[in-house]
């Protein structure tokens, strides 16, 4: 093959090839169309997950439920140091986290019609 074809069929593979943004952008659309709402433990729910190019940033979105749909039991039950732990040990994220993504974490209320009730972002400096 010609150099010149050689370098043209590179280019056009690596033309193809979505970058990680568009590949994370896409994978949380798709789970979010496929699988939610779904119950992920008691008295929670994933409603989606989005990802914000500009920003790097993974958003998920909960609703809480009965004895959980309560600000109180949040705060007691230490959700920041929970997710965080979660974060740095989830190998799934692994790509996103050698990225220096941000993770940001939503918890809405049931009962209280939608009010968010608590909220986290961790970034590659909370993480590594």
């Amino acid at each position: 093959m010609k150099p010149t074809l050689l370098i043209i069929a590179l280019l056009l593979v690596c033309s193809c090839q979505e970058t990680l943004e568009e590949r994370c952008a896409r994978e949380a659309k798709e789970y979010s169309e496929k699988h939610c709402p779904a119950p992920i433990a008691p008295n929670v729910t994933i409603d989606s997950m989005s990802f914000d190019v500009p920003s790097h940033t993974l958003t998920y979105s909960y609703t809480l439920s009965g004895a959980a749909d309560d600000t109180a039991v949040v705060r007691r039950n230490d959700p920041k140091g929970q997710m965080l732990q979660y974060l740095k040990n989830a190998t799934a994220m692994k790509p996103y986290k050698d990225a220096g993504y941000n993770f940001r974490y939503i918890y809405y209320s049931t009962k209280n019609k939608g009010q968010k009730i608590y909220e986290a972002t961790f970034q590659e400096k909370d993480y590594r």
